[in-house]
């Protein structure tokens, strides 16, 4: 197995990069191969003056990069030498079989859509989240910014993916997927939620357990919560705050320091044909590890594969 690894990508690439990719050799397999993708002068250098062997990895030079302020389609087309579209090109050529970043989010995007494009059948590929439960398991929501807009059969399949995601990768049997609203009442919220309610009540494809509201997000309702992108960042970013502002008074909870996303390391982009796990900007060494990890444990979950099988 090998996973590229932008190394160019995020607020302090590339040495978050680079001491996270040290980091996850120790975790990771020997069958599994780290390609760094970046510069490998930069990458080799810092290996020489640390003490890693410069022979662990393999690398894909360029010295290019996309920006995290640059508008994602134009840098992407325009920066064919750069470090997520020659990451892109591996993927799509099959010379990786996982490709992760902490770059430009939206050039991510568009690099999925673009290169490796879309699985058959779906209309929306998306992000998603963990959300740490109180009773100590874990559940996911999405999407979670990559669809600020949906119409009821987009919300519809985004409860699919999440379904397979939190079984495949997470291991959590059965999931439930809840509908994110306003209200337990199927007649509750806009008429996007009551539309996609109406559509999942009686779904076959995944176990619809109804309407979850704001409260309950967090609580043992549902395993998988489907909301618009716009919500679902919200949501997110409230959550990140929420955890920052306890660790700014210097306080430590057990169930709270499970927001710290440092601990997930990023999230598969669902519904694209390969593995594109994306991460946050700015993410630290341990982060960047367990993107890696993660990156991993898609790969071994199939997880393309299955969600393929499913829409055909």
């Amino acid at each position: 197995m090998k996973i590229g690894f932008d190394i160019m990508g995020g607020d302090f690439a590339p040495k978050n990069c680079l001491e996270g990719a040290v980091m996850a050799l120790k975790e990771l397999p020997k069958n599994v191969k780290i390609v760094l993708i970046g510069d490998s002068d930069i990458a080799k250098k810092y290996f020489s003056e640390n003490g890693v062997d410069v022979n662990t990895f393999e690398y894909a030079h360029t010295t290019d990069v996309i920006e995290m302020a640059e508008h994602p389609t134009k840098a992407f087309t325009q920066k064919p030498n750069s470090s997520i579209a020659l990451g892109f090109s591996l993927l799509k050529e099959k010379h990786i079989d996982a490709f992760a970043s902490a770059g430009n989010t939206g050039a991510m995007l568009v690099g999925a859509m673009f290169t490796v494009k879309a699985i058959s059948g779906v209309i929306r590929p998306c992000i998603t989240s963990i959300l740490p439960r109180e009773n100590g398991g874990m559940g996911l929501v999405l999407d979670v910014g990559t669809n600020a807009d949906c119409k009821p059969d987009v919300l519809y399949q985004f409860g699919i993916l999440g379904s397979i995601c939190a079984q495949e990768v997470y291991k959590i049997k059965n999931p439930r997927v809840g509908l994110l609203n306003i209200g337990e009442e199927p007649e509750k919220g806009n008429l996007v939620s009551q539309s996609a309610h109406a559509l999942m009540k009686d779904s076959k494809d995944f176990n619809f357990v109804g309407n979850v509201e704001g409260r309950e997000v967090f609580l043992d309702k549902a395993d998988v919560i489907v909301c618009e992108g716009f919500v679902g960042n919200i949501l997110l970013k409230t959550a990140e705050a929420f955890y920052e502002l306890i660790q700014s008074r210097k306080r430590s909870d057990e169930y709270f320091d499970k927001f710290n996303y440092e601990l997930y390391g990023g999230t598969p982009i669902l519904g694209v044909n390969g593995n594109v796990i994306i991460g946050h900007g700015i993410s630290s060494a341990l982060a960047f590890k367990n993107m890696l990890t993660l990156s991993k444990e898609v790969v071994d979950a199939k997880l393309n594969e299955k969600i393929t099988q499913i829409f055909q």
